[in-house]
């Protein structure tokens, strides 16, 4: 019987994970330095391809590590910051001669120069190597460029990106609006809906938001993710744990605003009609929000405004629309028209994958299908075009703010398109902290850091650019995952996982990139567990952070506003928690009784929270926003918090949608999945009556609020 090799130690295990950018301890919440156990290091340097299973085997990838960089021609990726000397390694045949060049984006040559370092020859793989240093022109443009290198008939090409040392959108924005900050709406366009919607808000609302929201003097209005979600029902409620994070759902699209709907016959156009009739019969509903028939009808309307001939003229900027978006929307369409004629076929997508044979087979057999899904991504852009256009004609200044998600569904498009760059057998999630003991799993594929820049970080780009593409401005939700990210092996409780380190300087010169190129401000929500120098990090490439009234603290006290960042977008509340009169109420501490939530005896959680709600309140009251004595109404409270936060320097300064017309109901409840219908909340008034976009310019209490944010900041 052979004999087998020992296991790995602890010792050997932490070597090959810090050599591999995986977290060997962490800081819990509470402030202790956490070691990380030697099973969720094997599981999560497993799901990275290493082989750790024997303590040989650990020496091997710690000695392969090191020959895999001597094994490269030129490194995958090289990311230099605009005018900065910026050097790389090359890896030839001992003595052998080697030529690099650039090559930039007009075509353009610039030769690379060889620097002094010398650096010993290394055998791999029974070849003796050298490394030879070369380095960059100071003066390369911005943007995506290509160097090669030739030695001997061996020959690479690797991705050159400059990017900025700062994204300077926000930088500009005083100049842009003669003040020095900016305020804006925030809502959840799902659940703002007009006369006209079909049960869900669409992007025809979003525009007439931004030209009411505009009129009342914002500057912007920011949306939750509007990501894809699945293309046939039943959907995924959460717009966080999307398909794809690159396109767009079709749930939005405003049917009637398709140009091709003036030519339908007279027989689809009834049917229209009717399905339309039907759907915005959910407008006035304010219990809840129904995803599936309104995506349901949806779908056989835009069917029907499909089979209408294009002109030449229409045809021609479809199919420019899709030149441009390339490979990556016909796999998406692709992946769609796989989903909804195999829906339920989960072997298929183990054996099927993106290139293969019977893929190949299947475009052609699903030809029209996968073009249909194209067309209603080109809709949605050009709707997306025309509300951020809206947008700025209204006077805003920056317009539309997407929010981009943390990751995406697991049986999604992206997790099958990009199945290269996206991991298995680990998920993102959150360690414990003070709110959950247990810790988080979103149940999200992470980036595979060293496949991502095997690939250029394309994937990421092509993302961006599609989100950015029409938008004033990205929130990046956990920009901390730029940096890392909590991966939790598959089976394992979210509180055993490890942080796993990307290259941020990397995904976010990227980000700086192609915002600066789209003209987009950046915000990064840096709520949470993070490293100290992070946040001055991304102040420094122009990012803004992110502060909430109820979380901003210093010494154990409510931080005065007048002391918050400058470089950053401040809001009373968020998403995650009730709208501010539901959270004056306690609504939050009584919801979470009720769904058993609660560490603690529910007396104690509310006299804990009202301790804390007047520690801000007193600070109204000591500036006069509120009176000294008696009972101020809900209203009044509400504005005095929005005026206090108007105290603080930050540059953009977020108004709650749902806060303007008194909406008490949150839109999420963390810790909950069945349990509490996430997501799925319409946009109510105080009194539990339905508001429609166009009432708000009328809106008394609304308006209220937008005058006193604006006067304000004045």
């Amino acid at each position: 019987m052979p004999h087998s090799e020992p296991a790995p130690s602890l010792e050997q295990l932490q070597a090959v994970a810090k050599a591999h950018g995986v977290g060997v301890d962490f800081w819990g919440f509470y402030g202790n330095l956490l070691p990380v156990p030697a099973e969720t290091l094997i599981r999560v340097l497993t799901a990275l391809g290493v082989d750790v299973s024997t303590g040989p085997a650990c020496e091997r990838a710690l000695e392969d590590r090191v020959d895999h960089e001597w094994r490269q021609l030129l490194p995958p990726t090289i990311i230099m910051r605009e005018g900065s000397p910026t050097s790389f390694p090359v890896h030839v045949h001992d003595g052998d001669p080697v030529r690099v060049w650039v090559i930039d984006e007009e075509g353009t040559e610039w030769p690379a120069y060889p620097g002094q370092q010398w650096t010993a020859p290394r055998e791999v793989d029974g070849v003796l190597l050298g490394r030879a240093t070369f380095w960059l022109p100071q003066d390369l443009p911005l943007g995506w460029h290509v160097v090669r290198a030739e030695s001997r008939g061996r020959e690479k090409q690797s991705t050159l990106v400059v990017v900025p040392h700062r994204v300077t959108t926000a930088d500009s924005l005083p100049a842009r609006t003669k003040r020095a900050r900016t305020w804006g709406l925030m809502g959840q366009l799902y659940s703002v809906r007009s006369r006209r919607s079909w049960g869900i808000g669409d992007i025809e609302d979003l525009a007439d938001l931004t030209a009411i929201a505009g009129a009342a003097g914002a500057d912007w209005l920011l949306v939750n993710p509007l990501h894809a979600a699945e293309p046939v029902p039943p959907l995924e409620d959460s717009p966080y744990l999307p398909t794809t994070r690159r396109f767009f759902s079709p749930i939005y699209v405003r049917v009637e605003s398709i140009p091709e709907v003036a030519y339908l016959p007279p027989v689809s156009r009834a049917r229209v009609a009717e399905l339309a009739r039907m759907a915005s019969a959910a407008n006035g509903d304010a219990t809840l929000l129904r995803r599936d028939p309104a995506y349901q009808a949806k779908l056989e309307a835009l069917e029907l405004v499909y089979a209408v001939p294009l002109t030449p003229g229409r045809a021609s900027r479809f199919e420019a629309f899709r030149a441009e978006a390339g490979p990556g929307l016909a796999d998406f369409a692709f992946w769609c028209a796989v989903r909804e004629h195999h829906d339920g076929d989960e072997d298929l997508w183990t054996e099927l994958s993106p290139t293969g044979e019977r893929a190949r087979a299947l475009r052609l057999t699903l030809a029209d299908r996968i073009a249909f899904h194209e067309w209603i991504q080109w809709v949605i852009d050009e709707q997306l075009e025309t509300a951020q256009a809206t947008a700025t004609r209204a006077g805003m200044a920056i317009g539309i703010v997407h929010d981009l998600a943390v990751g995406v569904h697991p049986c999604g498009s992206d997790a099958w398109v990009l199945s290269d760059v996206l991991v298995k057998g680990a998920s993102v999630g959150a360690p414990a902290d003070m709110y959950n003991q247990q810790g988080q799993n979103w149940s999200q594929p992470p980036w595979h850091p060293g496949h991502l820049a095997d690939a250029g970080y394309a994937p990421f780009r092509d993302m961006l650019r599609t989100i950015l593409r029409h938008a004033g401005g990205i929130r990046v939700d956990h920009v901390l995952g730029l940096f890392r990210l909590w991966w939790v092996p598959d089976g394992m409780p979210a509180n055993e996982g490890t942080y796993v380190y990307y290259n941020h300087e990397a995904l976010v010169g990227i980000l700086c990139l192609e915002a600066q190129r789209a003209g987009a401000v950046v915000i990064g929500e840096d709520l949470g567990t993070f490293e100290p120098w992070v946040r001055d990090y991304l102040a420094s490439r122009g990012l803004l952070g992110t502060s909430i009234l109820w979380f901003e603290y210093a010494d154990g006290a409510p931080m005065p506003p007048e002391h918050y960042r400058q470089g950053c977008l401040a809001s009373v509340n968020t998403h995650d928690l009730p709208p501010t009169a539901g959270y004056l109420r306690g609504d939050h501490v009584e919801l979470r009784e009720e769904l058993g939530l609660l560490s603690r005896p529910v007396e104690q959680e509310r006299e804990a929270d009202r301790a804390e709600q007047e520690r801000v309140l007193a600070m109204c009251r000591e500036r006069g926003l509120l009176p000294a004595e008696g009972e101020a109404t809900e209203q009044e409270t509400v504005e005095a918090l929005y005026r206090l936060l108007a105290a603080a320097p930050s540059i953009m300064q977020g108004v709650a949608l749902v806060d303007a017309v008194g909406e008490r109901r949150v839109q999420n409840q963390p810790g909950t999945d069945e349990e509490y219908p996430n997501w799925r909340i319409p946009l109510a008034d105080d009194t539990g009556a339905v508001i429609y976009v166009e009432d708000l310019a009328q809106h008394a209490r609304a308006q209220s609020l937008f005058r006193a944010v604006s006067d304000a900041l004045a």
